[in-house]
């Protein structure tokens, strides 16, 4: 027999999560729905706060989230190679290479010829970069903090360690990430 389909309209962002398990674990009873629950609102919660951190902090100052990753990581590192950058950020070298091209031409960062691999390129903040990623980070920073703020010190503590618990056990089934 059929299920019953749902009022589409009455489900939303985070409601959703409860029909796709109820649908799911209908559908094929040998799913684990903690498991699915576990992965589906870290993912909703992880795109929410990229979104808002995006949308309050960093397109106001002109830059997509990926373009502020590389500035961010250009910053901490640099001068850096920007194949590093790709595996610092977690983002490919093609879409680094795109990236640099407009924050080059947008005079926030250069690049220049490796002295070791003239093949390689160093990434290096212009003084107009290092003056807008310490301003933008300040601003994301303060973000953060009213993310973080509805956690006792206590609960982000733990949901830290949590975190990289989870991170540091995907060593054990090979998952694939950007490196």
């Amino acid at each position: 027999m059929p299920q019953e389909q749902p009022d589409n309209e009455q489900l939303h962002f985070w409601s959703f999560i409860d029909h796709a398990i109820t649908r799911t674990t209908g559908e094929l009873p040998d799913v684990d729905p903690v498991a699915m629950r576990l992965v589906l609102s870290l993912h909703r919660a992880a795109n929410m706060l990229v979104y808002d951190l995006e949308s309050t902090v960093h397109r106001p100052r002109g830059w997509s989230w990926p373009g502020f990753r590389v500035l961010f990581v250009v910053w901490l590192t640099g001068p850096v190679e920007a194949k590093k950058v790709a595996e610092l950020s977690g983002m490919s070298r093609a879409a680094v290479s795109a990236l640099v091209a407009t924050l080059e031409k947008d005079g926030l960062l250069t690049k220049e010829r490796a002295p070791h691999d003239g093949r390689a390129v160093h990434l290096r903040l212009t003084e107009e970069g290092r003056s807008a990623i310490t301003e933008a980070f300040r601003a994301h920073n303060a973000r953060e903090q009213e993310w973080a703020g509805s956690l006792s010190q206590d609960e982000q503590l733990l949901l830290i360690t949590l975190l990289e618990k989870l991170t540091a056990h995907s060593v054990h089934f090979d998952a694939r990430h950007r490196a």
